[in-house]
């Protein structure tokens, strides 16, 4: 009745009927059947907005005859969702539900026109509606109910990754991306990238529920996450919702996930990869043949359609990504590691901090760690579980050699010699061969690279080369030789590991 009283005072005012349908959130429809009726009654409006609410609802609302209703109708319409359930159960036929339904309404319809009415209902039940899509208004998500996977190189485990799917509905063209995990903070990166791989942002983004992005499922006024809320407001995008269990509301995106089964699922289904760059890497050549394919039933693709007709219809995107900053103050431990909680992930810091408070500031790219307001290590995020990033420099010079010592191997020393010169990777080879056990010529092997950072590359590299002319391998030799300066002299001086003829000398013919 307020709403109504309301309609008789904007009547009064003379305001038209679609500004008050716009002011009382009524269809004109409906304002103009009330206006109608008020006026019909021929009294003026003040009188009219004195009546009482009775007196008012029976001028408005004239009691109807009510034409009479069948009654078997009713009752078979008020069984048709169930018998749609259990036509998809087996064994169960049209038959059998017919006889049920008789024993329970002798009265009721026939086989034939039961059979009939409940072709036609199931045929009402399962109509579809085609949606028209304006350019730029909507962009659609979902995430692919199979994920991709690739292999830790370090672990040799296998690592499944879900897979978010984007759509523009218009132009068909899409972003497909797989995910470290399906957290929401992962979502939003996919959607900055999304969003950055369109070039501009749409009005809109509907998903499904969700439970990253909706926190109350409602299907009038969902309620969405904070997070979620402000990336849309930091790109200017309007949140909408799917409504419970109705996939259709959005069946561009759940065509396009079956499409990404078909174009980038398939194609890669017996390929490995060893990282999630490199596995993200191959559906995007993929995602572009995809794009690149001409439409089936007409003319272009969705790359042309996107570029020609949809791309100047979005909006400009800001000037920097909406990017997800968390905090939180770790105590580093006796390993001069902390560990970030909602990753089990560990990260070092220099070892002077050890016992120390210090305060995070973390993205979805990078964990920043401050003492004191200033920043002593800087890390890229890894979201490996039990997982360990250290920085060599944070260690102790005691762990800085123990660590250095781990990695020493043949081929890490021929790389330095190689980094000197051919008579150098000469002489590390020799010297590498010389001994029963590999390891026991590691040793030398830093004496001659520390030599190279106390007399230079160049003549480490020409003292090799005179070394080589003798069959001892060692660290002392090439020691001597820098130390007396012979690397310097030409090639013309005698050799100093051949001897020299002279009178002394007897050959086998002597014995």
């Amino acid at each position: 009745m307020q709403r109504l009283r309301l309609l008789i005072h904007y009547l009064h005012r003379k305001l038209s009927e679609r500004t008050i349908a716009k002011e009382l959130g009524l269809s004109r429809n409906t304002v103009k059947l009330y206006a109608g009726r008020i006026r019909d009654s021929l009294l003026p409006l003040e009188e009219v907005q004195k009546m009482s609410n009775a007196d008012l609802s029976a001028l408005v609302y004239p009691t109807v005859e009510k034409p009479s209703i069948d009654t078997r109708s009713v009752d078979f319409a008020g069984r048709i969702d169930n018998w749609r359930i259990q036509l998809q159960r087996t064994g169960v036929t049209r038959r059998l539900l017919w006889e049920e339904y008789l024993q329970v309404y002798s009265g009721g319809y026939r086989y034939a026109q039961f059979c009939d009415l409940l072709m036609k209902e199931t045929k009402i039940s399962g109509a579809t509606m085609h949606f028209e899509y304006a350019p730029g208004d909507s962009l659609l998500v979902d995430f692919a109910g199979d994920p991709l996977s690739y292999i830790d190189k370090s672990t040799g485990e296998v690592v499944y990754c879900p897979v978010l799917v984007c759509v523009l509905p218009f132009s068909g063209y899409s972003f497909v991306v797989a995910l470290a995990n399906a957290s929401l903070p992962q979502v939003v990166q996919g959607l900055n990238q999304c969003l950055t791989f369109f070039g501009g942002a749409p009005m809109n983004l509907k998903s499904d529920n969700m439970k990253q992005v909706v926190t109350r499922s409602c299907r009038y006024e969902p309620q969405f996450t904070e997070m979620i809320q402000a990336w849309a407001l930091h790109n200017q995008i309007s949140l909408l919702a799917a409504r419970v269990r109705k996939p259709k509301d959005k069946a561009p995106v759940e065509s396009e996930v079956k499409l990404a089964y078909q174009r980038i699922y398939a194609p890669l289904r017996d390929q490995q990869f060893f990282s999630l760059s490199e596995l993200n890497e191959a559906i995007r050549v993929h995602l572009t043949a995809h794009h690149e394919r001409s439409f089936q039933k007409k003319e272009g693709n969705r790359l042309q359609r996107f570029t020609e007709m949809e791309k100047p219809h979005l909006q400009p995107l800001p000037e920097a990504p909406y990017i997800i900053r968390h905090s939180g103050e770790y105590k580093i431990q006796m390993n001069y590691h902390f560990i970030l909680g909602e990753d089990g992930h560990q990260y070092s810091v220099p070892y002077t901090y050890i016992g120390k408070k210090v305060q995070l500031i973390y993205d979805a790219d990078t964990v920043e760690v401050f003492y004191e307001h200033k920043r002593i290590a800087l890390h890229r995020r890894s979201y490996k579980k039990n997982g360990y990033t250290t920085l060599v420099e944070h260690m102790p010079s005691g762990h800085q050699k123990y660590s250095e010592q781990r990695g020493w191997d043949r081929d890490y020393f021929l790389l330095q010699a190689e980094k000197m010169g051919p008579s150098c990777t000469r002489y590390f080879t020799e010297l590498l061969t010389s001994k029963a056990f590999t390891e026991q010529t590691y040793n030398s092997c830093l004496g001659i690279l520390r030599l190279a950072k106390a007399y230079g590359e160049g003549r480490v590299e020409a003292a090799c080369k005179r070394a080589l002319q003798g069959r001892t391998y060692n660290y002392g030799i090439l020691r001597n030789i820098l130390l007396k300066g012979l690397d310097k002299l030409e090639d013309t001086e005698p050799n100093l590991f051949s001897i020299s003829e002279h009178e002394n000398l007897r050959g086998r013919e002597a014995f």
